[in-house]
């Protein structure tokens, strides 16, 4: 902090005072609101808080609070303090909270929202960039995404030296990190291709193969990767190959896993030494919890758009488990719905579904095109009595999610 000017370390000890207040009398965790009053104290208290620190963004439509918490923890592996905002408060306040409540911390690991990307690259110079994906989702939340594509292409462009760590199965990620002076490939998969099949340069079809993805047209092809998720394991840059063995289910996180061992072998930390620290994060934010209530064992799982829906499904128990759907159509989820009609409920066909949220009927009416018998229900303490005594998944999108947890505590 001795090194701040004397506005900064006001507007620090004043934002870390209201996140306090915001913890203490239950309003919040107060990862926005300190950076909010600091940044009204100092404009620039960003850029100042991020000199001098090796900086890591992530960002992508999907899977952005969970990789940082996975290179959090490989970064840790080198026994340094990491600052990071781990409840994913991904805009400038929220990495103004995350950096003043570790002054001293020479890493952070900062997820950032993929639309301002380009911005917080300017305020905090990084060393490395993380880019998982670009996927369509709600359009009066988010900006169309070849445009973010573009706007990342820029901004790599401007700044050449920073390091990219990107996915090199998703076209559109690889296009846009294709103008960065230093990439890391890593081959972390892409289940979903609805939003891939033109060329992000020429606009020509994307053929497929064995060998990836390539335009017929330009010339755009999949860059050769030199880390790769194959099946339950990591291959390493050396070609060295480990079992994954992680805590956290489904093959999203293990790419999520595979981007955050390349970010941590960039720092010096091995894959030996990372793998352990990745296998201890069991949840992340409530995500991935299990809560008992009332002898019934409910998983919490968040899906916020069709590819985050398709690898939520991906989870799902494989006892034909009864599972619960949650949809509300506030600020934070987008207030269209229309993008349910792009996710495939058929392969929940066979189980019991219950349906709850502020838009249940939107997503009944979705079930029922999809021929998914299902029952409403009033909220989350209405299905667990509606299930017998065992195992209930819970698909949650953004605050249908945190109004469940605040409904079984915030232990979940």
């Amino acid at each position: 902090m001795s090194r701040l000017p004397i506005r900064a370390r006001v507007a620090t000890t004043l934002g870390d005072a209201a996140g306090k207040v915001s913890r203490l009398t239950g309003r919040g965790d107060g990862s926005v609101i300190g950076g909010v009053v600091g940044l009204k104290v100092a404009p620039d208290l960003l850029s100042q808080l991020s000199a001098g620190r090796q900086i890591v963004l992530v960002t992508g439509t999907n899977g952005k609070t969970t990789t940082t918490r996975l290179v959090t923890a490989a970064v840790r592996s080198l026994g340094q303090e990491v600052a990071s905002n781990a409840f994913g408060a991904n805009m400038e306040s929220g990495l103004v909270s995350a950096l003043s409540s570790a002054p001293d911390a020479p890493y952070a690991v900062l997820e950032v929202d993929e639309r301002y990307l380009p911005a917080m690259m300017k305020a905090t110079s990084p060393r490395v960039v993380v880019l998982l994906n670009l996927s369509r989702d709600q359009m009066d939340r988010a900006a169309e995404i070849w445009m973010v594509a573009r706007r990342w292409h820029e901004a790599f462009a401007q700044m050449p030296d920073v390091r990219v760590v990107a996915n090199a199965d998703d076209p559109l990620v690889a296009w846009a990190a294709g103008s960065a002076g230093q990439a890391t490939w890593v081959a972390a998969g892409q289940r979903w291709l609805d939003d891939s099949w033109c060329c992000p340069r020429c606009g020509s079809h994307l053929r497929r193969d064995e060998l990836g993805w390539r335009c017929g047209e330009c010339g755009l092809s999949r860059p050769s990767a030199r880390w790769v998720l194959e099946g339950e394991a990591v291959i390493d840059a050396a070609g060295a190959v480990r079992e994954l063995a992680l805590a956290l289910p489904g093959r999203a996180n293990r790419s999520n896993a595979v981007m955050a061992l390349a970010v941590a072998s960039f720092f010096g930390a091995d894959v030996e030494q990372a793998l352990p620290h990745l296998r201890s994060v069991a949840s992340v934010a409530g995500r991935y919890t299990s809560v008992q209530r009332r002898d019934r064992t409910l998983r919490l799982l968040l899906a916020k758009n069709p590819a985050g829906w398709l690898e939520a499904f991906d989870v799902l128990g494989p006892d034909g488990r009864p599972v619960l759907l949650a949809v509300n159509a506030q600020v934070p989820d987008g207030k269209d719905t229309s993008w349910l009609w792009d996710v495939d409920y058929r392969v929940l066909r066979g189980r019991t579904v219950l349906v709850a949220g502020e838009r249940k009927v939107d997503l009944a009416v979705r079930l029922e095109a999809a021929e998914v018998p299902f029952e409403v229900v009033d909220g989350v303490e209405a299905a667990v009595d509606r299930v017998p005594p065992g195992n209930l998944d819970v698909i949650a999108n953004y605050t249908a999610f945190q109004q469940i947890r605040a409904t079984l505590g915030r232990s979940a």
